[in-house]
């Protein structure tokens, strides 16, 4: 009896950062305790993954952004999408 794990779906990315900056990972989805995979940009282990489920690096994913702005602005590496702010009236 064999058991298949779920594959989880790639998750909604947020803004990319401006190169230098740091990209905001805080959603636990980012760590898969369970697997180390080559990261795409330095080939060294690593359990982090974009938003896309690529292998890679939180500070190599930053330095990537740094190097080639041209090609981060189609969101390779973006940070976080962030909840919707609700109005509540208040100032």
């Amino acid at each position: 009896m064999t058991t298949r794990r779920k594959k989880e779906k790639p998750f909604e990315p947020g803004t990319v950062p401006v190169p230098g900056g740091l990209l905001d990972w805080g959603d636990p989805r980012h760590f898969h305790s369970w697997q180390d995979r080559p990261c795409a940009l330095c080939r060294q282990a690593t359990r982090m993954r974009s938003h896309s489920g690529e292998p890679a690096h939180k500070v190599c994913a930053e330095s990537w952004i740094a190097a080639n702005p041209t090609e981060a602005r189609l969101g390779r590496f973006a940070n976080d999408a962030q909840a919707k702010r609700r109005d509540t009236g208040h100032a």
